[in-house]
């Protein structure tokens, strides 16, 4: 009886406690929030603008993926068409910086290390580094919205002003800082929204609910995994609306206005900004150029200088039209052929057929009558027909047979056959449209088809593997016995020749915006997935990420276990039903609730890399360490305050204040000159190469990366010095991952050092 009624009172306390009206501010906070936290603020944004603009035209030549989004948006001052696994906002807004601070568009950026010289590059790295900048005071204001102490926010901003991945990440033409800060943003965005629901429906929480969304849209339009932040304020927003359906003083009509306010900004603003920067992407973008292959021949169509645009074809093929053929697939190939026979031990030696990504004439077939089909008169294809396709350039069939194909196994090999057109019955071919039924026309740019071999149901294929040097490198062509529908065996009419039928504009065949809307992230997502690692290409897995040598991040990860034990000790001393003092209750708030939500941002931009197939980098970590850092400085503020359980208040706060200094020297400690590291040398080895470098140093030869560098001001040959890492790496894939830890600890591509991994890797 006892023990159930002392449960029930505990019961009562703990409702009574969750029930209950958040506390009043902690002493000092109306302080915080003045001038004080302004001050601070203005201190670490001058900081972290220093930090990112220092030496920011340094080096004056091409850094890592600077060759990709530095030529995008040069392709945007261009208006030439290109093509990106990413949506188009980052890419927009450097060709824009680029194009306001007089570059013109016209370096090539073909590979790191070419230099600069006379052209405008400063524009486009100085537009990242602001946005890169711009972290460091949102992660200051969110984590004094979150803890309400200026401390955890000083130390937030301290984090990552010093962290030499962030600065290094900032200071290059990368769409990385871009999107970074609009997740910030967003967040930002979210938790000032969150501090004003108790004035719903005024002009502030229409604000902040509306820029919410705004950053929301231009995380997604940056990269897709903008669409994790979207996840966290989704999260954030059903959790919300949920408190106010239990809120009896809310009526249903006030909570479906609430309702319909979370729609329209965070939902259908997002969705039309998003689909904004599409349209003013494809209206910019109206030239043709080298992202014409990877989409469809009716958006090919669409762009100035391709050889369908504005042309006139007929539109539905006959018997004897003269035609190419496209895969459908992202940078698929045109059916192709060639004088050139298949090897010996390759099949059968005959003509080989393959697929070519140009424009060729080998690309031409005619499309030939079966000999019971007589007549003069121009007939046309329907769904279902049957006829031969003969090559115009050397005059034989397409044709297929259970010689098994080049490289992919099971499938049969398809080849060119016969004289004149003259073959067997193995050339007969079945068009089939897909989603057609029998008598439906075949259409050009529009209708997708499948080829299926009569004699063996085979379907032509294009499995984009490469052919040796014997196939010109071309892509191989072959006869799946595997029916199921895919987009390597689908195939499109591009060109069509035919004097018997009248021609018609292909204006009139031009996709809808919502069509190439949807073909464009179609063929995004596709080149995402397919993303692989080049041979000997430094890459890495995510539980790499957390464990990075660097002094910020070591602490991050300690911070995060130390996290979790403190959390989970603040949620068993209340679901005890303990009642705790005021102080206590204030840091078990922040605790469960303030640091909860940038431990699931965390979660949400870290954990779903180990569901990704597609190749990984370092970089992709940084979204995530945003949120670990945040997670540092609160926990690391709640503990140092939970020290007044144990001490005095005087020695609980000289504990602190010594606490936070100490962690703020251990993210201001940073190496030297990031010099070199060489993985499993010998000693006479080192020598040799030691001796090399110093010479190139002593002749101040600048042609070369070491010597570029250390012949600047404050460096000599003695500044050089190296590690040798060999304990613990067994093959050289641990020797890439430890390799790529280290040149993001150092930031060497800042300095031009291993823009070619000549210097920093040497592997025996």
């Amino acid at each position: 009886m006892f023990a159930l009624e002392r449960s029930r009172c505990l019961s009562r306390r703990r409702a009574q406690y969750l029930a209950a009206e958040p506390s009043a501010p902690i002493p000092g906070l109306v302080r915080e929030r003045g001038f004080g936290a302004r001050g601070l603020l203005l201190l670490v944004t001058a900081l972290s603008f220093l930090s990112r603009f220092y030496r920011l035209a340094e080096p004056g030549h091409v850094c890592w993926d600077e060759t990709h989004f530095g030529k995008m948006g040069s392709y945007y001052i261009n208006q030439t068409f290109f093509f990106d696994v990413h949506p188009p906002l980052g890419k927009m807004l450097i060709g824009l910086a680029g194009y306001l601070t007089g570059y013109d568009g016209t370096f090539p950026f073909k590979k790191p290390g070419d230099k600069y010289g006379h052209h405008h590059y400063y524009g486009m790295r100085a537009l990242c580094a602001t946005l890169g900048s711009f972290l460091v005071p949102f992660a200051y204001l969110i984590v004094l919205e979150l803890s309400s102490s200026l401390c955890a926010a000083l130390l937030a901003a301290v984090l990552l002003i010093f962290d030499t991945g962030c600065i290094t990440i900032s200071q290059y033409i990368l769409l990385d800082p871009i999107l970074m800060f609009f997740i910030l943003g967003a967040v930002l965005s979210m938790l000032k929204f969150n501090a004003v629901k108790d004035r719903p429906f005024s002009l502030t929480w229409w604000k902040w609910l509306m820029l919410t969304g705004v950053n929301l849209a231009g995380a997604l339009g940056v990269k897709f995994v903008g669409i994790f932040v979207i996840l966290l304020v989704g999260i954030n927003t059903a959790c919300d609306l949920w408190q106010l359906l239990g809120a009896l003083d809310v009526s249903l009509v006030e909570f479906g206005k609430h309702l319909l306010a979370r729609v329209l900004c965070l939902i259908l603003l997002p969705l039309v900004f998003y689909t904004a920067l599409f349209g003013i992407h494809f209206i910019i973008l109206n030239k043709s150029g080298p992202g014409d292959g990877f989409f469809s021949s009716a958006f090919q169509s669409r762009l100035i200088g391709n050889n369908l645009h504005n042309a006139s074809m007929p539109e539905h093929i006959a018997y004897g039209s003269v035609i190419t053929i496209k895969n459908v697939r992202t940078a698929g190939g045109y059916l192709h052929s060639h004088w050139h026979l298949y090897p010996e031990g390759v099949g059968a030696r005959q003509q080989q057929v393959t697929a070519y990504l140009h424009k060729d004439n080998n690309n031409l077939w005619i499309v030939r009558k079966p000999e019971h089909i007589s007549g003069d008169t121009a007939q046309h294809i329907r769904h279902g027909d049957v006829f031969k396709l003969e090559h115009k350039e050397t005059s034989r069939n397409m044709h297929s047979h259970q010689h098994e194909a080049p490289l992919t196994k099971k499938h049969f090999q398809v080849t060119g056959y016969g004289i004149n057109g003259t073959g067997d019955s193995n050339d007969f071919w079945r068009i089939e449209v897909v989603g057609g039924q029998n008598g439906d026309l075949i259409k050009v740019l529009r209708s997708k088809i499948r080829l299926i071999h009569v004699a063996t149901g085979c379907v032509l294929y294009s499995s984009g593997k490469t052919l040796p040097k014997w196939g010109w490198e071309q892509a191989e062509v072959s006869c799946s016995p595997y029916l199921k529908e895919t987009m390597n065996s689908l195939w499109n009419i591009e060109d069509h020749v035919n004097t018997k039928l009248p021609n018609i504009s292909l204006e009139v065949l031009k996709p809808s915006f919502p069509e190439i809307l949807l073909e464009s992230h179609v063929v995004m997502i596709r080149g995402n997935s397919g993303l692989k690692p080049k041979d000997n290409e430094l890459t890495s897995k995510p539980w790499h990420w957390p464990i990075n040598y660097q002094v910020i991040w070591w602490l991050n990860l300690s911070s995060l276990v130390l996290y979790m034990i403190f959390s989970s000790i603040t949620a068993i001393y209340l679901q005890r039903g303990y009642l705790p003092v005021q102080c206590v209750r204030e840091r078990a708030g922040i605790v469960q609730n303030g640091a909860r939500q940038v431990l699931l941002g965390w979660l949400l931009h870290y954990v779903p890399f180990y569901l990704m197939g597609r190749i990984l980098y370092y970089h992709h970590y940084f979204p995530a360490m945003l949120f670990s850092s945040m997670l540092t400085a609160i926990t690391w503020h709640v503990l140092l305050q939970s020290f007044d359980l144990l001490f005095s208040q005087d020695a609980a706060q000289r504990v602190y204040k010594i606490g936070m200094m100490f962690l703020v020297l251990v993210c201001m400690y940073r190496q030297g000159c990031p010099e070199a590291w060489y993985i499993g040398e010998t000693e006479q080895r080192l020598r040799q190469r030691m001796n090399g470098h110093r010479t190139t140093i002593n002749r101040q030869e600048g042609s070369l990366p070491i010597g570029e560098h250390f012949s600047g001001p404050g460096h000599s040959a003695s500044d050089l010095w190296v590690t040798i890492l060999q304990g613990g790496l067994q093959d050289r894939q641990q020797r890439k991952v430890a390799e790529q830890r280290l040149i993001a600890k150092f930031g060497t591509h800042r300095e031009g050092l291993n823009w070619d991994l000549g210097f920093m890797s040497h592997y025996r």
